[in-house]
C-alpha cells in the first residue's frame, strides 16, 4: 500500500497541490468583468430559474403544508450544491492529464495529485454554496439547527467517490478521447435522476431504493436533513455509503497507476 500513499495522503505534495488548484480557480475567471462574483451569481441565477420551472410551472410539493418560495428554493439548493460539486469534478476528470502533457513527459510529477487539485479548485464553489444555504437558511428559519454539525459527515463520502471516478476518467480518456463527450452526456442524465427537483419520499418504494443505489441520493437528502430540517442523518446510511466509495477510490488508484505507464506515449 506504500506505493498509494501519495494517491490517498498527498501531505507530502499538499503546497503543490494548492499551487495548482489557486491558478485553476483564477485561470476561470481571470478574464471575467465580474470574476469571482459568478460563484454566487451562476448558481443563484439557476436556482431562481429552477424554483419558477418547478415550483410554478410543474406544482412541484416538497411536503404535505404549503411553503414559501425561500424554503422551496433551499431544498432544490441543497441537492444542486452536491450536485454541481460532483459535477464540475467529474466533468474535467477526462482531460486531467491530456490538459498538462508537459507534466506527463518532460519532468517527474505526481499525476495521482490532478484530480485532487480538481477537487480542491471546486471545493471553492461548494464552500461558497454552503455560506448561502447557511445565510438563507438561517435568515427563512429564524436559526441554525444543532444538526449542522454533522454535514462534513453527510458531505464526507463525495471525497472517495470523486476521487476514485476521477483516477478511472483521467486514466480512460488519457486513451480515448471520446470519454469527456460521454461522460459529460451522463452528468445531464445523473441530474435529473438524483433526488434534486423532488423528494425521495415522492417515489414509490421500490423506485426509492433503486435510486438510493446513486451514492449522490443519501448525501442531497442528508443536506436537506441537517442544514434545513434540523434532523441527524442515517449514519447506518451513511457509513455504507462511505464504504462502496472507498471501495471504488481504492479500484480508481490502482487502475490509473497501471495504465499511467502508457501516458507519454499518448498525450
Amino acid at each position: 500500500m506504500g506505493i498509494y500513499k501519495s494517491y490517498f495522503f498527498p501531505l507530502k505534495h499538499a503546497a503543490l497541490v494548492g499551487q495548482f488548484a489557486r491558478r485553476a480557480v483564477q485561470a476561470r475567471y481571470r478574464q471575467s468583468w465580474l470574476g469571482t462574483a459568478w460563484l454566487a451569481l451562476t448558481p443563484l441565477l439557476m436556482l431562481g430559474i429552477y424554483t419558477l420551472v418547478f415550483r410554478h410551472v410543474f406544482k412541484v410539493r416538497w411536503s404535505g403544508v404549503d411553503e414559501s418560495n425561500l424554503s422551496f428554493a433551499l431544498r432544490l439548493y441543497a441537492g444542486l450544491a452536491v450536485f454541481n460539486f460532483f459535477a464540475e469534478c467529474i466533468n474535467r476528470a477526462p482531460g486531467l492529464v491530456l490538459a498538462e502533457p508537459h507534466l506527463v513527459k518532460k519532468v517527474v510529477f505526481p499525476l495521482e495529485i490532478l484530480p485532487w487539485v480538481n477537487i480542491l479548485a471546486a471545493s471553492v464553489q461548494l464552500g461558497m454554496a454552503l455560506l448561502i444555504l447557511l445565510l438563507l437558511g438561517g435568515w427563512d428559519q429564524g436559526r441554525w439547527h444543532l444538526s449542522v454539525l454533522a454535514l462534513p459527515l453527510v458531505w464526507l463520502p463525495l471525497l472517495p467517490l470523486v476521487l476514485g471516478l476521477s483516477w478511472i476518467l483521467a486514466g480512460i480518456g488519457a486513451y480515448v478521447r471520446d470519454t469527456e463527450q460521454v461522460v459529460a452526456m451522463l452528468m445531464s442524465l445523473l441530474l435529473f435522476l438524483s433526488p434534486i427537483f423532488f423528494p425521495l419520499e415522492a417515489l414509490p418504494a421500490p423506485w426509492q431504493a433503486c435510486m438510493n443505489l446513486n451514492p449522490l441520493a443519501p448525501v442531497m437528502t442528508g443536506t436537506r436533513s441537517v442544514l434545513l430540517l434540523g434532523q441527524w442523518p442515517d449514519w447506518w446510511q451513511l457509513g455504507g455509503v462511505f464504504l462502496g466509495c472507498s471501495l471504488l477510490a481504492t479500484a480508481g488508484a490502482a487502475f490509473f497507476q497501471h495504465v499511467r505507464k502508457g501516458f507519454a506515449d499518448v498525450v
